[in-house]
């Protein structure tokens, strides 16, 4: 064995290129970023029903849907159907208990300009977009919106109609 030293130095070229190709990279970054080059930008939506309900297990396994604000029962989803609309209450009702919060204060059901549907948990802040889960499953819970679904003397304006203007 030898001892072989080995006294090349890097090339200082090299070195300088990629000190000027990593500058040049930030600073198309900075670039970009300040001036919105190569964003989208969806378009405010606003609200054009919103729908306060609130929702609770019954005895039997189906779960019924009421207004928040007069409290009469607009369905009930028998045992074993709707299995969408279960699922992300189910999900909403863990982050409340999670929060040590009761069921309740209302979840707020919104359609959009846009065709988009949301349904908000005001006392959470937990926001789940219906409609990135399909057309189907986003209809499931539309219905709710619908007034002929509602039951009762306010089955007519059940879900409050925004003003678009």
């Amino acid at each position: 064995m030898s001892d072989h030293h080995h006294d090349q130095q890097f090339p200082r070229a090299v070195l300088l290129g990629a000190a000027a190709l990593i500058g040049v990279s930030l600073l198309l970054v900075m670039t970009s970023r300040v001036n919105d080059i190569g964003t989208t930008r969806m378009p405010e939506a606003r609200a054009v029903t919103v729908l306060d309900i609130r929702v609770e297990d019954r005895s039997d396994g189906a779960v019924a849907v009421y207004s928040a604000d007069d409290d009469h029962l607009i369905t009930a989803f028998a045992p074993g159907t709707s299995g969408f609309v279960r699922g992300v209450m189910r999900g909403m009702a863990r982050e409340r208990r999670r929060d040590g919060i009761g069921q309740q204060p209302p979840f707020r059901l919104t359609r959009w300009s846009d065709g988009r549907l949301s349904l908000r948990d005001p006392s959470t802040g937990v926001v789940v977009n219906l409609e990135v889960f399909g057309a189907t499953n986003s209809a499931a819970f539309a219905q709710l919106l619908d007034p002929a679904m509602a039951a009762g003397p306010a089955a007519a304006n059940h879900a409050t109609v925004v003003s678009t203007s």
